[in-house]
């Protein structure tokens, strides 16, 4: 009876003695082998052989991708704006034994190591900056941790940011500031328009001005053509009749109303024109006289009362009209004057 009692012993022993030597690593984990306390290999997946009671297995690590959530956390940056952000780790354990000696909770590590270095890389971007640029986040970040877990065995595969929004209290202060700056927008086109409407009207009143000037200043130009056409035309009509007049003798009319004219083109001054009238009669009559050089005599057939400026109250009047040459003639002019009756 005793004897077996040993044997079932002694089997029971082989079995456990067994059960313990034997090892059936699954697909997709890594288990991390210490004998005697102290790091001895790493069983791969399959069957494998330890020794019993001599070897443990105190780390089971899965060889699989990792996904590790990092939690919301609240980042200041560059311009004092607070934003939450969080994101998400893709990570693989590629050697078991240096992630389980190498930090005490490598996933713990690598989420503080991340919620770190995000806030670092925030603080250095302006809000705007921050909210748009997820990509230029994801790289600094992905750069900044990689060769720290690199240390424990682990591969950082990516890192992704999941959220990246303004806290609520600046949330409702931008949307406070865009519909304030909506509210100036409106209120400069506004401003744009009236403005807009003012140099309209006001271009329109230029534009009307213009035209009536141009109105005006052709009507005074019609009004100057017809003077003169009319001038001409008396003039035209006074030859013609002196022509009549003087059929029986041996008369040569000149026609100088175009020099008449001419010279007193924009002149408003009554006094000019007649010293001008003066002035051209007298030359006209100096060209003519040199078809004549026999001609001793400049005889005028201008009465009194045609010369003189105005008939005084008191009197007859003493001032001559200075178109008239009454007077004299000028020193080049070889003429003698028979001067025109004085009554």
């Amino acid at each position: 009876m005793d004897t077996l009692i040993v044997i079932g012993i002694f089997v029971a022993v082989v079995i456990v003695t067994l059960a313990k030597g034997v090892r059936l690593v699954p697909q997709g984990s890594k288990w991390v082998v210490q004998r005697l306390g102290k790091y001895h290999g790493t069983l791969n997946p399959g069957l494998n052989i330890i020794i019993p009671y001599v070897d443990t297995i105190p780390y089971k690590v899965t060889t699989k991708d990792i996904v590790l959530d990092i939690p919301s956390q609240e980042v200041i940056t560059e311009d004092n704006a607070v934003i939450v952000a969080n994101a998400v780790a893709y990570i693989n354990v590629a050697s078991p034994e240096k992630a389980v000696y190498g930090v005490e909770d490598y996933t713990l590590a690598i989420q503080n190591l991340i919620q770190t270095a995000l806030r670092s890389i925030i603080g250095e971007m302006s809000l705007d900056a921050a909210l748009s640029s997820r990509d230029q986040i994801k790289a600094k970040l992905k750069a900044a941790i990689s060769d720290d877990i690199a240390d424990w065995g682990i591969i950082l595969k990516t890192v992704e940011i999941q959220d990246i929004n303004p806290s609520p209290t600046m949330q409702a202060a931008m949307e406070e500031q865009a519909a304030a700056e909506r509210q100036r927008r409106a209120a400069v086109t506004r401003a744009e328009g009236e403005k807009q409407s003012v140099i309209l009207a006001s271009e329109a009143v230029r534009q009307q001005a213009i035209l009536e000037a141009e109105g005006e200043a052709e009507a005074i130009r019609a009004v100057a053509d017809a003077e003169r056409y009319r001038q001409l035309t008396v003039a035209e009509g006074e030859a013609e009749a002196v022509r009549n007049e003087f059929s029986d003798f041996d008369l040569t009319v000149v026609d100088a109303a175009e020099q008449f004219l001419s010279a007193l083109d924009g002149v408003t001054d009554p006094e000019r024109k007649r010293k001008i009238i003066g002035e051209v009669f007298i030359r006209v009559f100096e060209q003519e006289a040199r078809r004549y050089p026999n001609a001793d005599f400049l005889a005028q057939g201008t009465l009194y009362p045609d010369v003189i400026e105005s008939v005084s109250v008191r009197g007859p009047s003493a001032v001559i009209k200075s178109h008239h040459n009454v007077g004299g003639l000028p020193d080049d002019m070889k003429f003698t004057l028979i001067e025109p009756l004085r009554e």
